[in-house]
C-alpha cells in the first residue's frame, strides 16, 4: 500500500495534469466521454476538470485537508464501496479521493453514463505510482466491503437505503442549489447567478433550480443576464426537454414565463424540469430563513450575496467550485471514513 506521502504526490500530480490546457484538444479519451454521453460537452468536461484541478488537486488543498483531520499512516485499512452518480462528469471524484487520502481501498462502481474519465485519469497516476492498484478498483458489481457510499435519485437511494442497511453508510438523495437575490445585485452578479444555473445543462446538484426573490423583482433582468448562455438551446437534448416542458405548461395551462432557450416558472418546489427554473417571491427576509432551514433536507447548497444570519451562503458564481472540505448533503466524508469500527 502507498504510504501518505505518495498518495499526496500522485494527486497533486494528476492536478498538474489537469491543468494542461492541450487536454481538451489532443486527447481522444475526452472525445470518446463526450461521445458515449452526449450531455458530457467538452465544455462541462472542462469545467469539472478546472473545478477538481483547483479545488481539490492543489498541494495547498491537500496539506490543508490532511492537517485538519491529521491524517496519517495509522488508519486500519478497509474496503469502501462507493455507488457513483452520473449527471455530470466525474462527479464521484470526491469520495474516491476521500477514501484514497485516508488510505482505505476503494472499490468503484462506475454510473453507465460516466465509464470513461475517472479509470483514464486513474490510470495517468498509475503510470508513475503502479500501486494505486492496491487502493482504487473499478468493479461491476460490489461485493466483500466493510462500508459503502451510495449516490442516486431518489427512487434508488430508497433501494440503496434498504440493500445497504446493515453496512456503514452514507446515501444521498436528489437535491438542488438554491438562490436568493436581494434586488441589489448588478449585471455582472446575476451573470455569475447564470453560471451557477446552467453550468452543466442544471443537471448538477449543485446547480440552482430555484430562485427566491423580492416582491415585485422584475424578470426581464433576469432573462437580460442569462443570453450568454443563449447557445444552449443548440445542444439537441437540452433542447428536446426545453420543448418538450413548453407543450408540457401549456397543456396543464400554468403560468410561466420563456425566452427562447429557458422557462421561469412560479413554484414553491425547489427541483425543477431542464430548462426551467422555479421562482417564488419573499416578502420577509426572517421568514425565508425560516423556510430555507425548514427545506434544508432538499437543498444541497444556498447561493447568494446576502448575509442571510447562520445558513451557510455560496456566494454567486461559486455553486460549482466547492471546496477540499466542502461535503455533499452536509455528511463529513472524511470523519466518516476515519470512524469506521
Amino acid at each position: 500500500m502507498m504510504n501518505i506521502e505518495q498518495r499526496v504526490d500522485s494527486l497533486v500530480k494528476l492536478g498538474l495534469y489537469l491543468k494542461d490546457t492541450n487536454l481538451l484538444v489532443h486527447d481522444p479519451i475526452i472525445a470518446k466521454a463526450s461521445q458515449d454521453n452526449p450531455w458530457f460537452s467538452q465544455n462541462n468536461i472542462r469545467l469539472s476538470l478546472e473545478a477538481i484541478s483547483q479545488e481539490f488537486l492543489s498541494a495547498s488543498a491537500i496539506r490543508n485537508l490532511i492537517d485538519k483531520y491529521r491524517l496519517d499512516d495509522n488508519v486500519i485499512p478497509k474496503t469502501i464501496g462507493l455507488v457513483l452518480a452520473g449527471n455530470i462528469p466525474l462527479v464521484g471524484f470526491h469520495d474516491v479521493l476521500c477514501s484514497y487520502l485516508v488510505g482505505h481501498k476503494t472499490k468503484v462502481k462506475l454510473s453507465d453514463k460516466d465509464k470513461v474519465l475517472l479509470p483514464y485519469f486513474i490510470q495517468i497516476i498509475q503510470q508513475s505510482y503502479p500501486e494505486i492498484e492496491n487502493h482504487i478498483e473499478f468493479v461491476e458489481r460490489l461485493s466483500d466491503f466493510d462500508a459503502v457510499i451510495a449516490t442516486g435519485s431518489d427512487n434508488t437511494a430508497r433501494i440503496f437505503e434498504d440493500y445497504f442497511k446493515h453496512y456503514p453508510h452514507i446515501i444521498r438523495y436528489n437535491r438542488n442549489a438554491v438562490a436568493v437575490l436581494s434586488g441589489d445585485e448588478t449585471d455582472e452578479l446575476l451573470q455569475l447567478l447564470a453560471d451557477d444555473i446552467f453550468a452543466y445543462f442544471g443537471l448538477g446538484c449543485r446547480n440552482v433550480s430555484k430562485l427566491y426573490l423580492p416582491k415585485d423583482y422584475p424578470l426581464e433582468k433576469l432573462f437580460k443576464a442569462f443570453e450568454s448562455y443563449e447557445d444552449i438551446i443548440n445542444h439537441h437534448k437540452y433542447r428536446s426537454n426545453y420543448d418538450y416542458n413548453v407543450a408540457l405548461y401549456l397543456l396543464n395551462k400554468e403560468l410561466f414565463f420563456q425566452n427562447n432557450f429557458v422557462l421561469l416558472r412560479p413554484s414553491e418546489d425547489i427541483p425543477s424540469r431542464i430548462g426551467s427554473i422555479h421562482y417564488e417571491y419573499y416578502d420577509d427576509k426572517n421568514s425565508l430563513i425560516s423556510k430555507l432551514m425548514a427545506d434544508s433536507d432538499k437543498i444541497q447548497c444556498i447561493v447568494s450575496n446576502e448575509n442571510l444570519d447562520s445558513l451557510d451562503i455560496v456566494p454567486l458564481g461559486q455553486a460549482q467550485h466547492p471546496q477540499m472540505d466542502t461535503f455533499a448533503d452536509g455528511v463529513d466524508t472524511i470523519q466518516f471514513l476515519l470512524s469506521l469500527p
